[in-house]
C-alpha cells in the first residue's frame, strides 16, 4: 500500500518543501490500508538530506495540517516513532471500496465504514515490526497536534526568522555571549572586550618594555607619545579582548622610532611639518643633497 500513500502524496497533499519530503518518506513505509508508517527523526534527517531541526518542524506542519498522525500508543522498529496518514487512509479505503463495488462483491457494514484512530486493526502490523508500547483498553491513542497532552509540552512550531527557537534560553536574557549585557561584554571565546581606549598597560606589558629595551630607546615621553598615537589610530577599532589590544600594542611600540627620526607614524592631519619649517619631503631632499656634497676621498 505504500505506492497507494506515495500517490496520495504526489497528487493529493499541500505540503511543500521539506515537509513534503518529510511525509513522502514516511509513506514509503506504509504497512497496509490503514496507511500507518513509522520512522525516527534522524532516518527521516537522513533520507530527505535536511536537518534534525528541519525534519522536526516538518512533522509539526504535517501534523497540524491534519495530513499525519502520531500513534503515541504504538511502537516501530528501534524504538521509533509510529505516524498515520488520516487523509491518505481515507483516500485508498474508498478506492478499495470503489474496486470491490466495480467486481460486485459484497461488502459488510464494518468494511464500508472507514476505519478511525480508535478502530486500528493493530494484528497485522507485527510483522512489519509495528507493536503496542503498553496495551491500549480502545486501541491506540492518536496525538491530537490541537490539545497538548498531559506531561508533555507542544510547542508551535515558529516562523522562519522570527524570535529565537531555543527554548532553553530565558526570554529576558542575551542568546549567546557575543551579545551585549548590562554589567559586562564578552566576544564569541567567552573574553572581555573593550574598546582600545579604555585598554591600559598591565604589569606583563611594563615589564617587556623595560626587558626589550623599549624604554631606554624612546624613554617616558616617547613612550607617551607613541601609546597617544596609537590610541589615535585605534579609536575607530571595534571593542576587542584585553590580550588581542595588548599584543597589537606591543607591535606599534617595536615599531616606533627614536624622537630623533622622523615620525614614521604620525597621526594624519598632525605633525606633517619637520623642523626647520620643511615639510618632510623637502627634509629627505635636503639630506640626500648634503651626502651628495660631502667629499668621499675620490676627487682629483
Amino acid at each position: 500500500m505504500s505506492s497507494e500513500a506515495r500517490e496520495w502524496v504526489w497528487e493529493h497533499s499541500t505540503s511543500r518543501g521539506a515537509a513534503r519530503l518529510v511525509l513522502l518518506s514516511i509513506a514509503d513505509r506504509v504497512a497496509d490500508e490503514q496507511c500507518i508508517s513509522y520512522a525516527s527523526l534522524s532516518s527521516l534527517a537522513k533520507r530527505t538530506r535536511a536537518s534534525v531541526s528541519t525534519v522536526r518542524e516538518a512533522v509539526e506542519r504535517l501534523l497540524l495540517a491534519g495530513e499525519l498522525e502520531q500513534l503515541d500508543d504504538l511502537v516501530g522498529p528501534q524504538r521509533s516513532t509510529v505516524y498515520r496518514m488520516p487523509l491518505a487512509a481515507e483516500a485508498v479505503t474508498r478506492t478499495v471500496h470503489e474496486q470491490q463495488e466495480y467486481e460486485g462483491s459484497e461488502t459488510t457494514a464494518e468494511e464500508e465504514e472507514p476505519a478511525g484512530p480508535a478502530r486500528l486493526r493493530l494484528s497485522g502490523l507485527r510483522r512489519y515490526g509495528i507493536r503496542p508500547r503498553e496495551v491500549p483498553e480502545s486501541g491506540a491513542r492518536v496525538r491530537n497536534p490541537a490539545v497538548p497532552e498531559s506531561g508533555r509540552s507542544r510547542r508551535k512550531p515558529a516562523q522562519r526568522g522570527a524570535g529565537h527557537r531555543h527554548g532553553d534560553v530565558p526570554v529576558t536574557g542575551t542568546q549567546n555571549r557575543s551579545e551585549p549585557d548590562l554589567n559586562r561584554r564578552y566576544s564569541s571565546s567567552g573574553a572581555a572586550v573593550l574598546p582600545a581606549a579604555e585598554w591600559r598597560a598591565d604589569p606583563a606589558t611594563h615589564t617587556w618594555i623595560r626587558q626589550q629595551g623599549h624604554l631606554d630607546r624612546l624613554g617616558e615621553e616617547g613612550l607617551r607619545a607613541a601609546d597617544a598615537k596609537w590610541r589615535a589610530h585605534r579609536a575607530g577599532h571595534a571593542p576587542r579582548p584585553a590580550e588581542t589590544w595588548a599584543a597589537d600594542w606591543r607591535s606599534w611600540v617595536s615599531r616606533e622610532h627614536t624622537p630623533s627620526r622622523p615620525n614614521l607614524y604620525a597621526v594624519p592631519g598632525e605633525n606633517t611639518v619637520a623642523p626647520g619649517g620643511m615639510t618632510r619631503t623637502q627634509a629627505h631632499t635636503a639630506a640626500l643633497l648634503a651626502a651628495l656634497d660631502e667629499p668621499t676621498g675620490t676627487e682629483d
